[in-house]
């Protein structure tokens, strides 16, 4: 029924618009022309004996514009003195990027490929999206500023808008079909977002005449009815969402015109089913991307900020959804404040982290809360400090803030999972991806099941940002640059392809589908236990645990179950050294802290290899039929911390390696002991002087005994017929909830906590 409303709603809408005179899509009004396309109160103030002037028209629009857009224009010379005060360091950008759009593309701009840049070079279909987003005219329009208003550059900006206009009347530019249209919904939102910018900027100055204005208000007319006619529905990603802001945007600054409360209707509503599809009910953009998540931020910022300094209706839901996102990202940062890098971050290539200070601004601007604000500046980044008001800005600068409250968590929509030790500048996190988006996987990476972590302020198993148009862009994709665990020369990302526009952006068309089979978190311990099925193709099974132990360090434990022999292998991203042979690996940092990667199964070999600046290493086991790691990740404060590798038996921490009380027969088990708690790997029957446990499946098990009370918690993954038989001097335990179980065997539940206490007889 709610989807029978919706596009009720947009039907009955096209019908609206339809039975009135439509502005079109395909050529952009004269300014004669302008007027015949006003709402009739309008007409009616402006119109003088029946006729409305340019100079009039083009009065009306400046005034419209100081109240609608997000700031008032008339107070761009006082704000351009703050800007260069705020940001003193952002004129040599500017000047840069202004420079090399100037230098690369004539004001008179083709739009169509092939042609060259000025210098004589080919324009390839990378540089051609950059042209249509026209993002680097923005840094024109504060060149002009920066230059005592040099007319040259304001006319600039004016004639590679007519030749755009040019170019559509001549059917000059490339099409959607080609995969770089101009017109296409994210290249004309951006420019749509970018020259709304620039219209403000310049509004006032002299050199920007009655006549230029209102063509650029005719070009913003023609490209929201062209938004609005090639979006009516859904489609899937951040590219519609940023043409339906733009359309939004115009509608909210030009609803002088005929349909414009159409546009603002479909624009919202579409972007409504956007954030109801598009933002997991976890709270996280569906692409699993920081990146992504940061950009649909921005998407639904400009709206929203323009809808509610004009008083015009948001649902609460639409709102909601928006304030997520901000939540969202004080759930997944680091202590130091920036957040992990998750698939295509791409803001910094090779960075290790993303900034997401900039964003969380905003979200305090937009909500005021103190968790948000904890992430927050005291002023906005240059990007979208035009983008508030005067009242808004100095509300940054006496912000209230708390830290977080949040610690270890999930995503289970999203397939994400934290384990936290806490807040504080040295406290540990790591990161679980076990997620594929199914709609739409374009932008993950080959690091299914894989980690990353930070601890003692440093990002001690990292992951890397990445760059669409570098070379290497597979290699930093797939799963060589991941902590992941692999299969002889087997990746996980499959197939990879290029787009068809060329510029440079591929995706994997087959990646493992990963399944979560435990998660949960305790004083003790955090525990995840996931399977993927990347190695199907060779009959490999696989699962990983990851086990956070009293948050003092890590347990990485890789099954590989098969018929057949293979080489096994983890990778660890780092520059590791190797202490006494393959089974310990040592990375140090800067300030002499460090990570210690221990194998407690011996292994066979340690290759390294790197690429950019970064390494990693290929810990491998050359195994017949099945085989498991059990890694434990380390890190450490200061060098007499680490694992001492002169040690016959490794401490690692007050645990020790192979002490417990609790004896097994098995070849295989693994113990860490620490006074009366003990974990315990690959057992199956476990015994002290009077106790006798046993469990019908091999099972890892982490088990304290105090007093005459003993905790059992299962490690490994739950099993529907998996049960554990308890015996002491013979005779059965009880559990506390007093349901005895004669026989002395009690199902077990993969989340559950068991308290044996001894049967009183």
């Amino acid at each position: 029924m709610k989807v029978f409303c919706f596009n009720l709603i947009i039907c009955l809408g096209i019908v609206h618009i339809l039975g009135a005179q439509n502005i079109p899509s395909d050529k952009v009004l004269t300014i004669q022309e302008l007027s015949n396309y006003l709402t009739k109160p309008v007409k009616k103030q402006l119109s003088v004996n029946g006729e409305i002037s340019e100079q009039r028209l083009a009065e009306y629009f400046r005034e419209k514009f100081s109240e609608r857009y997000f700031y008032d224009w008339k107070t761009n010379e006082a704000r351009f003195k703050e800007y260069k005060k705020l940001y003193p360091e952002a004129e040599a950008g500017h000047t840069e990027r202004a420079l090399d759009h100037l230098a690369k593309f004539p004001s008179n701009a083709q739009w169509k490929l092939p042609f060259n840049y000025q210098n004589g070079q080919p324009v390839n279909a990378y540089a051609l999206r950059h042209l249509a987003r026209q993002h680097k005219m923005v840094d024109i329009g504060y060149y002009y500023f920066y230059q005592n208003k040099d007319i040259t550059f304001l006319d600039y900006f004016t004639q590679q808008l007519a030749s755009l206009n040019k170019a559509l009347s001549n059917n000059q530019f490339e099409i959607i079909a080609d995969g770089n249209g101009v017109y296409e919904a994210f290249r004309s939102g951006y420019r749509v977002i970018n020259w709304l910018q620039l219209h403000s900027l310049f509004l006032g100055q002299s050199g920007y005449s009655d006549q230029e204005q209102l063509i650029t208000i005719a070009t913003f007319l023609q490209h929201a009815q062209h938004l609005f006619e090639n979006n009516q529905k859904f489609v899937p990603g951040n590219h519609q969402t940023r043409g339906l802001t733009a359309l939004a945007m115009i509608a909210i600054i030009l609803k002088d015109f005929e349909g414009a409360d159409q546009w603002y209707n479909h624009a919202m509503s579409l972007l409504g089913a956007h954030l109801d599809k598009e933002i997991n009910n976890d709270g996280f953009q569906f692409e699993r991307t920081v990146h992504y998540h940061i950009s649909d931020i921005g998407t639904y910022y400009y709206v929203y900020q323009l809808a509610k300094k004009s008083n015009l209706p948001i649902q609460a839901v639409w709102e909601n959804k928006l304030k997520s996102l901000f939540t969202t990202l004080s759930k997944i940062a680091f202590p130091d404040k920036s957040a992990p890098v998750l698939s295509d971050d791409t803001d910094t290539p090779w960075a290790e982290t993303n900034d997401i200070s900039g964003a969380m601004t905003l979200g305090y601007l937009l909500f005021e809360n103190p968790e948000i604000g904890y992430f927050a500046n005291a002023k906005l980044n240059t990007k979208f400090y035009w983008t508030a008001s005067q009242s808004q800005l100095d509300k940054l600068k006496n912000k209230q803030t708390s830290a977080p409250k949040a610690l270890s968590l999930d995503f289970p929509d999203t397939g994400y999972y934290f384990m936290r030790e806490g807040w504080d500048k040295d406290d540990t996190v790591m990161v679980i991806s076990a997620g594929v988006d199914p709609i739409k996987p374009d932008h993950q990476h080959g690091d299914i099941l894989g980690i990353q972590a930070m601890a003692n302020g440093k990002v001690v198993l990292p992951n890397y940002q990445v760059r669409y148009s570098l070379s290497d862009l597979e290699l930093f994709k797939n799963s060589m640059t991941k902590n992941v665990a692999l299969v002889d020369n087997q990746l996980l990302g499959k197939q990879y392809t290029s787009n068809k526009g060329g510029s440079g952006f591929g995706k994997f068309k087959k990646l493992p589908e990963p399944k979560t089979l435990t998660w949960f978190t305790n004083k003790a311990l955090d525990v995840f236990v996931g399977s993927h099925d990347g190695f199907s193709n060779i009959g490999v099974d696989y699962t990983r645990q990851v086990i956070a132990v009293n948050k003092e360090f890590w347990i990485v434990k890789d099954n590989f179950e098969s018929q057949t022999n293979h080489t096994y292998k983890q990778v660890w991203q780092g520059h590791y050294s190797q202490e006494n042979g393959p089974n310990l690996l040592r990375s140090s940092f800067d300030d002499g802290s460090g990570l210690d990667i221990l194998q407690l199964h011996t292994v066979d070999s340690v290759l390294t290899d790197g690429a950019r600046g970064k390494q990693w290493s290929v810990v491998s086991k050359n195994s017949d039929k099945s085989f498991s790691f059990i890694s434990v990740i380390f890190p450490f404060k200061t060098y007499d911390k680490r694992i001492d590798e002169t040690l016959s038996v490794p401490e690692i921490k007050d645990w020790l390696l192979n002490q417990s009380n609790w004896k097994t027969n098995n070849k295989q088990s693994v113990s860490l002991t620490k006074a009366e708690t003990s974990l315990l790997f690959s057992v199956q029957t476990i015994t002290d002087k009077q106790v006798s446990i046993s469990f019908s499946k091999t099972s890892d098990v982490y088990i304290t005994r105090n007093n005459k009370t003993i905790t059992i918690q299962l490690l490994s993954q739950p099993y529907n017929d998996l049960n554990m038989q308890v015996m002491v001097d013979g005779k059965p335990f009880k559990i506390v909830n007093k349901t005895v179980y004669n026989s002395g065997k009690i199902p077990v539940n993969g989340n559950q906590e068991y308290i044996l206490e001894f049967a009183k007889n």
